[in-house]
């Protein structure tokens, strides 16, 4: 295994690109230092592709890419893959399987699968279905509901009707993550507000009801080489906090440089056994029902006076690749070398194509014939 090369690639234009940039260089180091050949590639928040030296540390990245970074070319046509710029040509990277570390926006949200799909480049995570579902926070709670699994209401803001339930609201961004552009809310005018205001809540938001009474705990769960689960994490919200929201700021900064590892938390969480096994069984039910794969945390609440233990969200790659969750159990190297064996080995199903041999063709007729009457309302 250690004559693979593994691609990290991170970055992307999202509201969480630091975030992935952070993750990027963990597990980039993680790889190296385990005798890996590692290519860390970076996606700028513009868009354009970089091959970064290795070992880059985080402020390299405040201006950019950082210096010595090498412009690559994503080509998708005849000879698809990912090209390094040499003299007037250009030289394919090699490749043996890529660690997606993009959080947020298009992707974490499915976007990378499909690309890297395209370029027939083994990639970690889940398949474009799954990964989109996991990001669209109104289709996620829709199917989390649907196959019966605990799981709080949750409905789109819309700019009419009246929700099932009563206020005071949590709006939250329908395809955003980290705790970015939530809001709470006593009514569904003011939500309806700040789908204006909000630059996070433009693309679309969901309304949840406000429980600050609620415990958040985090659990992982991996697909290779078998399903396996990390003990059950209760993040601690700052002293004074008054919201029951957890915030950007707790969840990345609070641990200062050492991060998540030293957030403060409980691990595990200080929680009945009843508690610990209702986590694992509501995360082994995300796993079947979403058909996830590689390393995954879900996000639950936990009413600590009824008992009850609600499924709040998924993180399709989540941050720091829950590695700080997978160390008692795993060493972060065994969880990432794990994750690329089985892109590589074992990647995610697609429906198959080609379906048809041509009988939908052939039974066309001329394209003319099917824009008659699509020219709009005649005089």
């Amino acid at each position: 295994m250690s004559q693979s090369t593994w691609a990290v690639v991170f970055g992307g234009p999202s509201p969480e690109h630091e975030i992935s940039i952070l993750t990027g260089l963990q597990a980039e180091r993680v790889l190296s230092d385990g005798g890996h050949t590692v290519v860390p590639i970076y996606q700028a928040a513009n868009g354009a592709w970089f091959q970064v030296p290795a070992h880059s540390e985080a402020k390299d990245f405040l201006t950019g890419a950082p210096s010595g970074s090498k412009e690559l070319d994503i080509v998708l046509s005849s000879t698809p893959g990912i090209y390094a710029k040499k003299g007037m040509g250009k030289k394919p990277l090699d490749i043996d399987a890529a660690l997606l570390c993009f959080h947020g926006g298009v992707g974490e949200g499915g976007g990378a699968a499909a690309l890297f799909n395209f370029l027939e480049i083994p990639a970690t995570g889940s398949s474009v279905f799954a990964g989109a579902v996991g990001m669209d926070k109104l289709a996620f709670g829709g199917l989390m509901a649907q196959s019966g699994i605990s799981t709080l209401p949750r409905e789109a803001v819309l700019t009419s009707g009246t929700p099932s339930f009563p206020g005071p609201y949590i709006v939250k961004p329908r395809f955003g993550g980290s705790s970015i552009g939530i809001e709470i809310v006593e009514d569904i005018q003011t939500a309806r507000t700040l789908l204006n205001s909000s630059a996070h809540l433009k693309a679309g938001a969901v309304l949840e009801p406000y429980r600050p009474e609620l415990v958040d705990l985090n659990i992982s769960f991996r697909t290779y080489p078998q399903l396996e689960l990390t003990d059950l994490e209760r993040p601690l919200r700052a002293e004074g906090e008054k919201t029951g929201l957890y915030s950007y700021q707790e969840k990345y900064l609070a641990g200062g440089g050492a991060g998540l590892t030293h957030a403060p938390r409980e691990f595990p969480a200080n929680a009945p056994e009843p508690i610990h096994q209702k986590a694992r069984e509501l995360a082994t039910a995300v796993a079947e029902v979403t058909r996830l794969t590689g390393i995954v945390r879900v996000d639950l609440l936990w009413d600590e006076k009824t008992g009850d233990v609600f499924v709040n969200e998924v993180n399709t790659i989540p941050g720091a690749l829950s590695l700080y969750l997978w160390a008692p159990k795993q060493p972060a190297l065994r969880v990432l070398e794990d994750a690329l064996i089985e892109a590589r080995d074992h990647p995610a199903v697609l429906p198959p194509g080609g379906f048809g041999g041509g009988v939908a063709l052939r039974a066309a007729g001329g394209i003319a014939g099917k824009l008659v009457g699509l020219d709009g309302p005649r005089g």
